[in-house]
């Protein structure tokens, strides 16, 4: 009885507590070349030990966030259609920023900050508040 409690209860409390956020082992990469990527277009790669998502809006703007889902660390991907960051798994969805805003996921992705330069995309991890 105690092991079908248990086996009941062990994803159910998978599901609703997140999971930690993760550090992701360095702060700065090279996250590709200008002219990579076409406007309202992404790509994922990786910043240190995890994904990473890059976006070039159809304005020329630059974004970055963490690809890992805050709910249960899915790798989310850019809904180009509807101008959105989604988590396939549980149909989680954030601002291009970051911010959840729809979903099971209990916080914002990490954003990153974005620089040109020369022919380099740079991305760095954001420190303080």
């Amino acid at each position: 009885m105690f092991a079908s409690v248990v086996s009941f209860l062990y994803p159910v409390m998978k599901y609703l507590v997140p999971p930690a956020v993760p550090d992701l082992g360095e702060d700065e990469v090279v996250a590709g070349k200008v002219g990579e990527l076409k406007a309202n277009s992404s790509k994922v790669f990786r910043f240190g030990n995890r994904p990473a998502l890059l976006l070039l809006t159809a304005e020329g703007e630059y974004h970055c966030v963490s690809a890992v889902c805050t709910h249960l660390g899915c790798t989310v991907q850019y809904r180009s259609d509807l101008l959105e960051v989604w988590c396939a798994c549980h149909n989680g969805t954030y601002e291009l920023d970051g911010r959840n805003i729809s979903g099971p996921p209990p916080r914002p992705l990490e954003s990153f900050q974005v620089n040109v330069r020369g022919t380099e995309i740079v991305v760095t991890r954001k420190r303080g508040g």
